[in-house]
Formats: structure tokens, sequence, C-alpha cells
């Protein structure tokens, strides 16, 4: 079992419009210092190539992308597609001191995993980012948030940022990341989700 024990850092093509679950998440006045905080967070550093330092890292590691790949590709075809995917969600959720499962399961109820989805609110990728993020922490681009490391650093970076807002409180953390604070239907989707890749996967 891999879990996310690392504390956190503080090809574009025309997409298909696919309609996703996102709630109503408002852009939010950040300080100066939590805004810089963010935008550190969020900036690039190169690919994401998972540090197995044992034999038994690299052992749990394949274990769980087996594991994963197999369970994913209900909704992800290709071999080479859910391997960049698992090893780039890997990667980011471990940064942002996320459970794997957390971070799988608020992806399938946001986007199904789908790349290029779009909700009626505007948010985009695999978890839903409201593009006003790019303009507050970003670089403004929109577009790259279909670019697969992007999508999921900015999810997981303002994940983690909407579980300190409300102290760890993960129900409450969920609501506000989808704009339904204080509603359980995300929530408990989000949570129902996790439980089933955790019973599979880890």
């Amino acid at each position: 079992m891999i879990s996310a024990c690392a504390a956190p850092s503080f090809w574009l093509i025309q997409p298909s419009i696919q309609t996703a679950w996102a709630g109503n998440q408002v852009e939010e006045a950040l300080s100066d210092s939590m805004r810089t905080a963010l935008s550190q967070a969020v900036a690039q550093s190169g690919p994401p190539v998972p540090v197995l330092h044992t034999e038994l890292e690299k052992k749990e590691f394949n274990e769980w992308m087996a594991k994963a790949s197999s369970r994913l590709s209900q909704w992800m075809k290709h071999p080479d597609d859910r391997q960049e995917f698992l090893h780039t969600l890997w990667y980011e959720a471990r940064r942002a001191g996320l459970s794997l499962s957390l971070v799988l399961g608020l992806i399938e109820v946001e986007s199904a995993f789908r790349k290029y989805a779009i909700s009626s609110a505007g948010a985009r990728g695999y978890m839903q980012v409201m593009p006003f993020w790019t303009r507050s922490i970003g670089d403004g681009n929109e577009s790259t948030l279909f670019h697969t490391q992007t999508q999921l650093r900015f999810g997981c970076v303002i994940l983690r940022h909407m579980m300190a807002r409300e102290n760890g409180n993960l129900f409450f953390a969920l609501g506000r990341y989808n704009g339904s604070r204080g509603q359980a239907a995300y929530p408990n989707a989000v949570l129902s989700a996790q439980k089933k890749w955790l019973q599979s996967v880890d």
C-alpha cells in the first residue's frame, strides 16, 4: 500500500466539449502571502518522475500502478494514457500531501477521467479547475488546464488549500472545492468513490 506521505510544497489538441459535474465555486480573495505561496506551489518543476529509493518502494509502486491501471481501464482505454495519467497523479498527489485514493475519487466524480471535460460553469479537465485560478495563481493561460500535469498540479494544490481553509475538515473542504460547501451530495459522492478506490487499489 502506498500512502501520500509527502508534505505539500508551498499535446494541446482541440478539446471536445464534454459536460461534467462542477458546482458554483467562486473566486475568493487571497492575501498576498497566500497568493505567493499558491503560485510557488503550482510553478512547474519538470516531468513527474517518481522518486523510489528502495526495492520495496519500487515493488509497491509497480503493484499500485498495475491495480490502478486495471480499474482505470473502464474509463481510460489506452494503456499508454493510463500510465501517463497515473504516473502524474501519483507524483502530484504525493507532492501536495494528498491521499491517492482521494484524488482518484474526486476525479471520478468531477470528470469521469475525461481530460477535456468542461462543465456548465466553465471548469476544465480531470479535476474541473475553474479558469480564474490560472489568473489568480498561474500565468493566466487557461488552455494549459488541458495539460495533464498542469491540470493535476492545480487541482491538488487547490484541494490542499481548501483543506487548510477548513482546518483539515475533508467534508467541508470538498464542498468548498466544488462550490457547494455545507451540502452533502458532492462530498458524499467523492468519499464513496474514494472508498471504492481504497478497496480495489490500496
